[in-house]
């Protein structure tokens, strides 16, 4: 059962832009340079056709649609939705869960799919089939998959934040890159990982030839 809801998303659309301006700080630090990361490791530029998984306000595709890219985005909270159109009327955009299924238009291969602080929300075991999938149905050969969000070293790593913080922390399946990269690669995906910020990092996740 899922443990989130588009509701809640809706309701923090208005001001979610506010909660990542920070850029410090608990689920946020170093927001900026981790959504800056993607595009880099995305390595897109005029004309590539990209999917933003997750895209909230939009703040990921706007960093790519300023390279010249042509941008597809899919989210869940109509309301955060609304934001993403405001900014990037030029984007195409569509309501639809990044566990599918997805409007006809998104079916079709991409230059690049990214998702900045979205899988964070699911379990290592959905990650990884999640991972497989996009890469089989929806990425050009020599493409890439880049995962900005939640995550951690080890269990250590997520640990030490968890005890500072104390009654504040807030739980969810964050990533954790070692036993995370072990899953993808043990599923047949060449992935590697960048830890960004204290609590936030970047995977890169290839492929290299069709199924």
């Amino acid at each position: 059962m899922d443990e989130f809801f588009p509701e809640e998303f809706d309701a923090w659309a208005e001001s979610y832009d506010e909660s990542v301006r920070p850029d410090t700080g608990f689920p946020f630090d170093g927001y900026s340079r981790v959504l800056a990361a993607v595009v880099q490791a995305a390595g897109v530029g005029q004309g590539d056709a990209v999917l933003d998984l997750g895209t909230g306000t939009g703040n990921l595709a706007e960093l790519l649609m300023r390279r010249g890219c042509r941008l597809w985005g899919l989210d869940f909270s109509g309301e955060m939705l609304a934001r993403a159109r405001a900014k990037l009327p030029g984007a195409v955009f569509a309501q639809a869960d990044v566990r599918g299924p997805w409007p006809q238009e998104f079916e079709r291969r991409y230059d690049a799919l990214v998702s900045g602080y979205t899988l964070h929300h699911f379990p290592l075991e959905e990650k990884v089939r999640l991972c497989r999938r996009y890469l089989a149905q929806y990425l050009k050969v020599g493409g890439r998959l880049v995962i900005g969000d939640l995550a951690f070293e080890n269990a250590a790593a997520e640990d030490a934040l968890r005890q500072a913080m104390g009654p504040e922390w807030e739980q969810e399946y964050f990533w954790l890159a070692d036993e995370s990269l072990a899953a993808l690669r043990a599923a047949g995906l060449d992935a590697q990982y960048t830890q960004i910020s204290s609590c936030a990092g970047v995977f890169t996740v290839q492929l290299h030839q069709l199924a």
